[in-house]
């Protein structure tokens, strides 16, 4: 007989449960707002309960912004890069990315009928709140998982005015993870999911850069759920904890289908290449928790790097060359092993900090119990 194990511990990270991952030091917060400069604000939209009906509810979302940097990216932007593991998903702009090198927005994160609405205020948030009315073109990067199993995403509930308040709300500090912004009605690995973040610095030897890693986590089976190596998820079943298995025959998404975006940022001087080398490692850390790109996942990664500034923009005809610096690639090792472990981190950090939550017609993704959690993985 199916019982849920929803322990009354309080919310925590897993450091807090006294599970280490990784040989490296974490930044003062443990979040990608230890790269200096970086800030995180969210939007979220909780509303009804009871049976579906579009357009009113249940609403179980939301939007979550990066900024990459204190000013205005549009006009100072920075080098940039992403990967793709499985490409059952969206991620706007990272063709511009991918031609120029280079990010020239600020980052959004919500569902996926909501990325045109999102897209649309950046572009308006610029030209008014910025004071861009000048601007002629913008390609914003926005990206985006599934949350329908629990909110009535075809109602459209993520507007301007919530894009507004997650960008004027965005701030350095420590940031808010579990289910809020556009992890609101995440899922991952079964539990509830959402959004989660992590940091790594370097030595000096290695040279003291540090790179934060930010996710919105949507994805995987119980089964494939690692934490520090222990197998969490065979440990912790659907027996106990309900998870799509309970309700295959209503499901309508095949079992460990989803999506993941991972963000990862660092104050390193890197060229758009080494941005992208470096993106391509957070399939690391996303292996290790268990994720294997299914089928119908949308695993896009973008890195961005805040080490050289005053670049010339898209709109920028200056005719001296612009000066950059790089790390050499023999020195981007440490960098690799860095963003790996904060991805692996940022993830089950976002399933230590959701939250149980009932979404449509009563539908119910239990937070992974913390308890449980601390027990098995000191074992």
């Amino acid at each position: 007989m199916t019982r849920a194990l929803n322990d009354a511990t309080p919310r925590q990270r897993l450091r807090d449960l006294g599970v280490t991952i990784g040989r490296m030091e974490p930044g003062p917060l443990n979040a990608i707002t230890d790269v200096a400069g970086v800030r995180v604000g969210h939007a979220t939209i909780v509303s009804g309960e009871g049976p579906l009906t579009v357009g009113q509810g249940p609403v179980r979302t939301g939007v979550t912004v990066i900024l990459p940097h204190e000013g205005d990216v549009g006009t100072d932007p920075l080098f940039a890069g992403s990967h793709t593991l499985n490409g059952n998903g969206e991620m706007t702009g990272l063709l511009w990315v991918k031609e120029s090198g280079m990010l020239t927005s600020p980052i959004a994160l919500t569902n996926t009928h909501s990325v045109g609405t999102v897209r649309d205020a950046l572009i308006t948030y610029e030209i008014e709140r910025l004071h861009r009315p000048e601007l002629y073109w913008s390609l914003p990067v926005v990206a985006e998982t599934y949350d329908g199993w629990l909110n009535d995403i075809n109602g459209m509930h993520v507007k301007a005015e919530h894009v507004y308040a997650a960008l004027d709300s965005a701030s350095g500090g420590p940031v808010e993870e579990g289910c809020v912004g556009g992890g609101t009605g995440m899922i991952c690995h079964e539990f509830k999911g959402g959004i989660g973040t992590s940091s790594r610095t370097l030595s000096e030897e290695d040279g003291g850069w540090t790179v934060g890693v930010l996710v919105q986590a949507n994805y995987g089976a119980r089964h494939l759920l690692r934490i520090d190596g222990v197998p969490v998820g065979d440990l912790i079943p659907c027996s106990q904890v309900p998870g799509f298995r309970e309700e295959r025959a209503r499901l309508e998404r095949r079992d460990g289908d989803g999506s993941i975006i991972i963000v990862v940022a660092t104050d390193a001087p890197l060229l758009p290449h080494q941005c992208e080398r470096l993106a391509q490692r957070a399939t690391i850390g996303l292996a290790r928790v268990g994720g294997i790109g299914a089928n119908s996942s949308g695993d896009i990664f973008l890195a961005f790097a805040t080490g050289n500034r005053g670049l010339a923009g898209a709109e920028d005809d200056r005719a001296e060359p612009t000066p950059c610096r790089m790390v050499a690639n023999g020195r981007m090792t440490p960098l690799f092993e860095a963003c790996a472990e904060a991805t692996e981190e940022a993830i089950l950090n976002a399933l230590c900090m959701a939250t149980t939550t009932v979404g449509i017609g009563g539908r119910t993704m239990y937070a992974l119990p913390l308890d449980r959690v601390r027990e098995v993985c000191a074992t």
